[in-house]
């Protein structure tokens, strides 16, 4: 059953930092892909790893099991050195 490919790879325990954006399920939703996005203010899991996810708190104080993390926030700035429009051809 582990090797199943349907099965998706929840984050371990040490992935998940505190003030991190993620995407988790709520109990209410196990069974959907109805997944919340939150910020971590706590992590209630002890163990380093869960199949069903890592259970946190969010900020807000909702109880859900973490599926996946959110990417980074896109910095909006422009590149250090941008090519010349000759390096591009």
């Amino acid at each position: 059953m582990m090797d199943d490919p349907d099965v998706s790879k929840v984050p371990a325990r040490s992935e998940i930092k505190i003030g991190q954006r993620v995407w988790a399920i709520e109990k209410r939703n196990y069974g959907t892909e109805d997944l919340t996005e939150g910020v971590v203010r706590r992590i209630l899991t002890s163990a380093p790893f869960h199949p069903r996810g890592i259970k946190v708190m969010f900020e807000d104080g909702t109880v859900a099991r973490v599926q996946r993390l959110a990417p980074p926030e896109k910095r909006t700035e422009p590149a250090p050195n941008p090519p010349a429009e000759d390096d591009l051809r």
